[in-house]
């Protein structure tokens, strides 16, 4: 009895140590009684861009297989990031859709991502000052531009038309990713999708214009990527 005792006690003491391995370089999970869910953690400060994109893809693929992790909402959590201050992996650039929301289909939490959220995916003097922000202040090594499949901002531009109030101001900043996708002879859903990749493109365009988040670059202090999520399947594919 003692033996099978012994040998029951030695299993669950493995599968509670296999429950809090870390997954990846960068990401650390806290242990947690079997059954229980795992808690996500990450090393407070990443430099690494390639880090912090490990991070972003090890997030997404959880999202996408429905495996996301338990995350620390505390007031402890809340008071260390009011103490200490925050300390964002990555600045995501990405559209207002409420049903691209960067936090959940990245899974991370509070203080891992900076987030400038604007319909289309656009950058404007606006955006740009939040970009600048998060590299020159912040301190995050990576810079992303998210768009998304199915965006109403694009969908409305290549549907031309008037537009009431402000919302031809968001338009025009797309209307060039659109005439350059339809000299490709594309139409439809594909004219529409082309046309989102491209306004990721010309947004990361904008953004590397910045005197700031040139001298960022030239000191390979930060890394720009344009990616794009896929409302379907739930992934994030990455252009570059």
């Amino acid at each position: 009895m003692k033996r099978n005792f012994s040998l029951v006690a030695t299993v669950l003491l493995s599968l509670f140590l296999l429950v809090g391995c870390s997954p990846t370089k960068g990401t650390q999970t806290t242990a947690a009684p079997l059954g229980a869910q795992v808690t996500y953690s990450r090393t407070e400060v990443i430099t690494s861009s390639d880090q912090a994109k490990q991070l972003l893809v090890d997030g997404n693929t959880r999202f996408a297989s429905g495996k996301i992790l338990a995350k620390d909402f505390s007031s402890t959590r809340r008071n260390d990031l009011i103490k200490n201050g925050q300390h964002p992996f990555a600045v995501v650039v990405c559209c207002s859709d409420s049903r691209v929301p960067p936090e959940e289909l990245f899974d991370q939490a509070l203080g891992d991502l900076f987030i400038i959220r604007v319909a289309g995916n656009v950058i404007t003097p606006v955006e740009l000052g939040s970009v600048e922000y998060g590299v020159e202040h912040l301190k995050s090594p990576l810079v992303i531009v998210l768009g998304h499949e199915k965006c109403g901002a694009v969908t409305a531009t290549v549907a031309g038309g008037e537009m009431p109030g402000s919302i031809g101001a968001i338009a025009n900043k797309i209307k060039p990713a659109v005439a350059k996708a339809k000299t490709t002879g594309v139409k439809g859903d594909e004219l529409i999708e082309k046309s989102a990749d491209l306004n990721v493109q010309n947004a990361l365009a904008d953004i590397s214009n910045s005197p700031i988040i040139k001298h960022a670059k030239s000191n390979n202090q930060i890394k720009l990527l344009g990616a794009k999520y896929h409302l379907d399947t739930g992934l994030v594919h990455w252009f570059n």
